[in-house]
């Protein structure tokens, strides 16, 4: 065997692909006995995104009347909206097996533990195990959600991430701690879905690693849609009264002044932590730093033989940035020629409504770095296709260096966000500036107009504002 990869999440099923592709003769082992596909596809981006879109469907049937369609009674069917979740993640799930089958990839279901340089054995849910060697071993055991001890998960009442997504009926109201991109997405399913919403953050604003004018653009928006959003703001106690079937929790604001308040639920989701236990990693001959595992650029560990990807190193917990680096990984234990990442060029997309992506330097960022700074902004609700979708929130937000007009970074808010972030990933790879930007022709109508006339804004020279 050439190479064991524990963990068949993003990471770890996209390194074993790759793998097999170069002629690596590759075993992947995974625990979940729902099979390979890791927190991304079973608890994590899928999931959450098929209860967004089910709640963007139940918003537009309930404007139906602005397009000129009427269509009777609305009514949230939430076991519907399970079933088609479900049905998702199934398809997928089928279409990870085949894709590992047809590369030949030998799957192992059970828990893989490190006994040493190049073995691996597998603990069976039967009980039994067996011992994998190979020349090389991948790990990719991805997170597990962060708890804090004044509010601790029960499953029911105070939840993760995990436990939200299979919740059997709309709460009446939810308290969420933590205000990145978990957080925002499920206050704006539930917002939809007819719960009262308060979200909690600890930081100044919502979601913190954007750029400052996402961040508010976001709460605004958010505020128009009736959720109640506290930033600067701490939690300081959460109890269940399981009698009342709520949780009283406390917060305490950024002028010292605390507050009581009632929930249904309250979701924890201040973020995750990697998943290393039991792994093995003393006879691995592994250190862990402030909880990671340490590694090169070209993902590798500091024994031999060992490398790591995804959420066990300290690198963006995205899935994108999983599966680059298990192809990294697996390149470079093949000889091959490759660059190593540049996470600056990370895009980071947050699916609530309106959406929020980015890539590249924050405006603040690039004047921290000492950059002379341009940037330009345009409204969405100018564009005639914006104004087809019935969506009028949001901007397309370009931060340029001025002496070389280099485009440092793009931000956006607004309908299809995530999508429209990709022209702009491959400007910034490409050092595109700004001048070269406003001679691409773009199709009308369209939302890519906004990127095109935020290139124009830079220099003042927006057409359609």
């Amino acid at each position: 065997m050439d190479l064991t990869i524990i963990g068949g999440g993003p990471g770890g099923y996209v390194a074993a692909i790759r793998a097999a592709q170069l002629g690596l003769k590759t075993a992947l082992v995974e625990k979940d006995p729902l099979g390979p596909g890791g927190t991304c596809l079973w608890r994590g981006c899928i999931p959450t995104k098929s209860l967004l879109q089910s709640a963007e469907t139940y918003d537009l049937f309930r404007r139906g009347e602005e397009f000129g369609v009427k269509a009777g009674s609305v009514a949230l069917d939430i076991a519907g909206v399970h079933r088609k979740k479900t049905k998702t993640l199934r398809q997928l799930g089928k279409g990870v097996e085949g894709l590992l089958k047809k590369r030949k990839v030998l799957s192992k279901a059970g828990v893989g533990h490190i006994l040493g340089p190049g073995k691996v054995e597998v603990r069976r849910p039967d009980g039994n195990a067996e011992v994998l060697e190979s020349k090389n071993v991948i790990i990719a055991t991805g997170s597990t959600p962060v708890q804090i001890p004044i509010a601790p998960f029960d499953g029911r009442y105070i939840v993760s991430s995990d436990h939200i997504l299979d919740l059997e009926d709309v709460p009446k109201s939810i308290g969420i701690v933590g205000a990145g991109a978990v957080g925002v997405e499920f206050a704006s399913i539930f917002a939809s879905f007819g719960s009262k919403v308060t979200i909690v953050e600890l930081l100044p604003r919502l979601l913190p690693i954007e750029d400052d004018d996402c961040s508010a653009a976001l709460a605004k928006a958010f505020k128009a849609r009736g959720i109640d959003v506290r930033t600067s703001t701490k939690l300081i106690e959460a109890k269940v009264d399981a009698a009342a079937g709520e949780v009283h929790f406390k917060l305490q604001g950024g002028d010292g002044k605390t507050e009581e308040l009632r929930c249904r639920r309250l979701l924890i989701a201040i973020g995750r932590r990697p998943f290393v236990e039991g792994l093995g990693l003393e006879a691995a001959g592994i250190s862990l730093e402030k909880g990671c595992i340490p590694v090169d650029e070209s993902m590798a560990a500091a024994r031999p033989g060992f490398y790591a990807i995804g959420d066990v190193v300290a690198t963006p917990q995205l899935a994108h940035v999983a599966s680059a680096e298990g192809i990294l990984a697996v390149e470079r234990i093949a000889a091959k020629e490759r660059p190593p990442i540049d996470y600056r060029l990370t895009p980071s997309c947050t699916y609530c409504h309106p959406e929020v992506a980015s890539v590249g330097l924050t405006e603040r960022a690039a004047r921290e770095k000492g950059f002379k700074v341009r940037t330009g902004v345009f409204p969405l609700g100018h564009l005639g296709r914006a104004m087809i979708l019935g969506e009028s929130e949001g901007f397309v937000k370009v931060v340029a260096e001025e002496k070389y007009d280099e485009v440092l970074g793009v931000h956006i808010v607004g309908p299809r966000a995530t999508d429209l972030i990709g022209e702009a990933c491959a400007a910034l790879k490409m050092e595109a500036t700004v001048e070269e930007i406003g001679r691409i022709v773009h199709p009308h109508p369209s939302l890519t107009e906004g990127y095109l006339e935020a290139a124009h804004a830079v220099y003042g020279q927006a057409i359609h504002m």
